[in-house]
């Protein structure tokens, strides 16, 4: 994205939730300049320091009055706990007006639970970025309400392309994108603190474990994007009979490494779905 579609979405851009999720968008959003830190209002329930925190590192408005960010905003983006979504929304009740967009980050609760506890008919975008969007390269899942217009969602989807990719999916698979993309970088820094204390363990120093490690998985990733082939060739084509790689590899399968990544993807898209059951 250039800098002159960066400059490029109007109005004030208001934040229910200051939560890690909040600041890695509010880095991505004004690194790229796509919308001015004076139009960008950050609320909570009760933590000012947190409040103050952000201001301070982004030049952003805050506030403890929710109510004042729905009057004041043209986007709304929800980013309360799941626990505090139902009271928080309800205590704002009738407030929202027509035109403008309600866009939630809250895991696991639908759009239909998010129109009934504002108690209007009201657009709402339900998203799942992750927090690379503070670097501009999240992965974001994004789906509409029967509200959206097509103006509003490519309002959001170029919001959301400035930290990062957009896929719009249907609403019921949003949980997936939850458990794959949105809980995703953890599963990966989970590995990556696993190479690089078994690099230590072997006698490197921590930090050239780690570089080497980062530089491992960044040309790997290229070499999947680049080259667009099957990461099982991929691997394949590392994998020498009897070799080290090979040996490494027989480690993983006894530990069923793969199958453990694949429960653990579906175990954080079923609590996802927990999440937004709750309420129903």
């Amino acid at each position: 994205m250039n800098s002159q579609q960066a400059r490029s979405i109007e109005g004030r851009i208001g934040f229910l939730g200051a939560g890690s999720i909040v600041e890695a968008m509010l880095a991505g959003i004004t690194k790229k300049g796509l919308v001015s830190p004076h139009h960008i209002v950050v609320s909570n329930r009760n933590n000012q320091e947190r409040l103050d925190e952000l201001a301070h590192t982004f030049s952003v408005q805050v506030t403890q009055d929710k109510l004042a960010v729905v009057q004041t905003c043209d986007i709304l983006i929800l980013a309360m706990k799941p626990k505090d979504a139902a009271e928080a929304l309800m205590e704002l009740r009738g407030t929202v007006r027509p035109g403008q967009l309600v866009i939630s980050v809250i895991a696991g609760v639908a759009t239909s639970l998010i129109e009934e506890w504002l108690g209007v008919e009201c657009s709402i975008i339900r998203t799942m970025p992750n927090t690379s969007s503070a670097i501009g390269l999240s992965a974001t899942g994004l789906a509409c309400n029967r509200f959206v217009t097509e103006a509003q969602l490519q309002l959001a989807t170029h919001l959301f392309e400035a930290i990062g990719t957009v896929y719009t999916v249907a609403e019921e698979e949003l949980d997936i994108v939850t458990g794959l993309s949105g809980s995703g970088p953890a599963y990966i820094y989970y590995l990556v603190e696993a190479m690089v204390g078994a690099g230590a363990k072997a006698g490197l120093s921590r930090e050239t474990a780690r570089q080497l490690t980062l530089q491992t998985m960044l040309g790997a990733a290229h070499m999947l994007l680049d080259t667009s082939e099957d990461p099982a060739l991929l691997r394949q084509k590392v994998t020498s009979p009897g070799g080290t790689t090979q040996a490494g590899l027989e480690v993983l399968e006894s530990y069923q490494f793969q199958e453990a990544v694949i429960s653990a993807i579906l175990r954080a898209t079923e609590r996802s779905r927990e999440l937004g059951a709750q309420y129903r």
